[in-house]
């Protein structure tokens, strides 16, 4: 007879079943719910990318204009080829085969390529930024393993053309200087993306789908630099940074007065914004070319680059010199410490505390009004008029011309310049901050604080970008000029313009003299920190016309290497011309004075085939005088020739029938001489005159030189012929001994 189990044991048994197989529903449950709500995103994430591939597709930057439109940099289509060395493997490329093949389409090393070509992943950039073009000569090729995705490049269509204004792009698009920087944001817009199918080898797979998101383009910038304006600022920028070769580079900047636009800016050496880490500057080049050592001249070269990439009309403080005595006038004028016509006198020192502080005119300007004194740009007037505003009225206008503070601009790494301690600022200082040495100053708040002066006061905030404008040239944001404060009165600004007027006019501004404009400004040369190694700043800064005040201009050399070092000399010719080129494309009607009317440069009329009669009536029409060789009736011939221009009471030759040849004269070396005797020079050997530069102002001393000539000494040149003589005026103002 069997013995059955107590149901009890059974029952017991049955529980401890269903409580297992609950408890392990109850994990499975709480795993899944693990899976689907705590790691869902993981394991979806997971699944996209092992069943997808997606790539950025990167947006459209904004383009960057010029305050008429032209457009300085823009992005254009562009594709980046990738490969999959596992379809490569399997498609059994003969890798040397296909790196030679990409290498010569994409100019890219082979050896370099056929690690990546058979490296362990799915997915291997090549190159980025590659041309439509060329990237269709890849995809001629028809091989498997070889993707492109699209991109976009940055093109800049002037090389290095106001290089450090707009700055350029990094590997992915991202602004690393200038503009392109700053306004990252505003241009980048937002990228969109492409996603297609892939199998789980990792190769795409046939028929697949794409989806497209499509991308946002970036804001466009107006700049308010002119591209025409900068064009000539940098030409004559070049053209003083390669004849001084200076050692610390040259800047300008071109502004408008009432405004504070920015109409120029450049600094030499700059770089080709489409290549911004290669070296193109000749200056640099040679120098570097002289470094033997191997380490050395690897050192030189990252300073160089750095050197290249560095905006000095931003980043650099400098001793401004004499330019500085501007706003040591202006201050002592508005507080009624000073008059034009107060007289002084020089000695070719001053005595200040236990220190003699020297005039650059060693044997000392003797007595002198104020305005002479500013003509001269003495030293010691300048000591006397900055004791009268005393110390604590000079650290407040210093201030309020906005010395102190950064100006706000629109680029990177401005400078907020370096002014003396309480301290440390006591009389001595006083006395050579009035003129100029001991503070630090941009050459940004320079040029604002002239600005202005020249406006009649008014300190206004200086700015590059115009407006913000959307892809249908909508403006999504407008910026407008912003006054800061008042510095000084219009009279008192009516008093700084007529004497900065008189500087350039019959003062040691003259080279920047420009014939029908009025031109006013103001010099400056300042000994590097220490004294006594001889490196020098020379700068100068001028505004017009003087009597209604448009545009200003800055030039600073940097330790000129080659010729003179003062301001005068180097940088007002550079000030002079840039806005003389300015003024005439701005559309500023010249204004002559009686004097300048003698020499207004005329056309030569066109005289040949007509009686003499005819002809004289014809050329002194247009101020000019006549010689006749020959004994004929008919012009046959005529120099200088139809067109020509020349100075109003040049002498025009006339050569009649009979004449069988043009008579032609040696041209005579006149460097080195004065204008009066050059004048007697060029005459006597039957030849015209065309006066650029100091000459122009009609002053004739024997500091006012002939500097350069056109054509060269020991030319022939027909006889009436006109001589292109460049004079400068030799200005010894700056320098101070302690």
């Amino acid at each position: 007879m069997a013995i059955q189990a107590p149901k009890t044991d059974l029952r017991k048994r049955m529980f401890n079943v269903m409580l297992f197989f609950t408890a392990l529903f109850v994990i499975l449950g709480l795993y899944i719910l693990k899976i689907h709500i705590f790691d869902g995103e993981k394991y979806r994430t997971g699944a996209i990318e092992q069943q997808t591939r997606d790539y950025q597709v990167s947006s459209a930057r904004g383009t960057i204009y010029d305050r008429n439109g032209k457009t300085l940099a823009v992005s254009s289509s562009a594709e980046t080829i990738s490969v999959n060395p596992e379809e490569i493997k399997k498609a059994e490329y003969a890798i040397d085969e296909l790196a030679n093949k990409l290498g010569e389409i994409l100019e890219l090393d082979p050896e370099e390529l056929k690690p990546k070509l058979t490296k362990d992943a799915k997915d291997v950039e090549i190159k980025r930024k590659v041309e439509s073009e060329v990237a269709d000569e890849v995809r001629a090729l028809n091989l498997k393993g070889i993707y492109f995705k699209e991109d976009t490049k940055r093109y800049y269509p002037y090389g290095a053309f106001a290089s450090h204004v707009i700055g350029f792009t990094g590997r992915d698009n991202q602004g690393l200087g200038g503009i392109e920087m700053v306004y990252d944001d505003e241009l980048s817009g937002v990228p969109g993306r492409v996603v297609t199918l892939k199998n789980a080898h990792g190769t795409d797979m046939p028929f697949q789908e794409e989806k497209h998101i499509d991308s946002e383009n970036g804001l466009n910038v107006v700049l308010t630099i002119d591209e025409t304006i900068q064009h000539f600022a940098e030409k004559h920028l070049a053209n003083v940074y390669n004849q001084t070769e200076a050692a610390e580079g040259v800047a300008t900047i071109v502004m408008d007065v009432n405004t504070a636009e920015v109409l120029a800016m450049a600094t030499m050496p700059n770089f080709d914004l489409n290549t911004p880490n290669e070296l193109i500057d000749e200056v640099t080049l040679r120098r570097l070319d002289e470094i033997e050592d191997e380490e050395e001249y690897d050192k030189a070269v990252v300073e160089a680059k750095n050197k290249m990439w560095r905006n000095k009309a931003v980043v650099d403080s400098y001793e401004p010199g004499s330019c500085f005595k501007i706003m040591t006038m202006s201050m002592a004028l508005e507080e009624g410490v000073v008059t034009p016509e107060d007289n002084f006198f020089c000695p070719g020192f001053k005595e200040v505390a236990d220190r003699t502080i020297h005039c650059a005119e060693e044997s000392g300007h003797g007595p002198e009004t104020f305005k002479d004194g500013v003509k001269n740009s003495c030293n010691p007037v300048f000591i006397e008029v900055g004791q009268r505003v005393g110390i604590e009225k000079f650290k407040e206008y210093y201030k309020a011309f906005g010395f102190n503070d950064k100006t706000g601009f629109d680029l990177p790494g401005e400078a907020s310049g370096v002014f003396f301690t309480e301290e440390q600022f006591n009389i001595v200082e006083l006395a050579t901050a009035s003129f100029g040495q001991g503070q630090k100053v941009t050459p940004l708040q320079l040029i604002s604080a002239v600005s202005a002066i020249a406006n009649g006061g008014t300190l206004m905030k200086p700015y590059l970008v115009k407006e913000l404008t959307d892809e249908d040239g909508n403006v999504v944001k407008k910026m407008e000029p912003t006054v800061v404060r008042q510095i000084v009165s219009e009279e008192t600004s009516k008093t700084v313009r007529a004497l900065l007027e008189n500087a350039v006019d019959t003062g040691s501004g003259q080279n920047a003299y420009i014939k029908g404009y009025r031109v006013a400004g103001k010099t400056g040369t300042s000994e590097k920190i220490p004294r006594g190694q001889g490196k020098y700043i020379a700068s100068f800064v001028g505004f017009a016309p003087a009597n209604d005040p448009q545009i200003a201009c800055l030039v600073v050399v940097d330790e000129p290497s080659l010729g003179s070092y003062y301001g005068g000399a180097v940088a007002a010719p550079v000030v002079g011309k840039i806005m003389e080129d300015t003024l005439k494309y701005l559309g500023v009607e010249p204004q002559y004075t009686t004097e300048e009317k003698t020499s207004i440069d005329v056309a030569v009329p066109d005289v040949v085939g007509l009686d003499l009669a005819a002809a004289k009536t014809k050329i002194e029409d247009m101020g000019l005088k006549y010689t006749i060789v020959g004994g004929g009736n008919v012009v046959t011939a005529q120099m200088p020739s139809f067109g020509a221009t020349v100075n109003a009471g040049s002498v025009v030759v006339l050569y009649t029938e009979g004449t069988e040849e043009t008579a032609t004269v040696t041209v005579p070396d006149v460097t080195g001489k004065t204008l009066s005797e050059v004048r007697t020079i060029l005459t006597a050997q039957g030849l015209n005159l065309s006066i650029v530069g100091a000459g122009a102002t009609g002053e004739d001393n024997d500091r006012t030189i002939a500097e350069s000539q056109k054509p060269a000494a020991g030319s022939a040149i027909a006889r009436g012929e006109v001589v292109e003589v460049e004079f400068r005026f030799l200005d010894v103002e700056g320098t101070v001994e302690d």
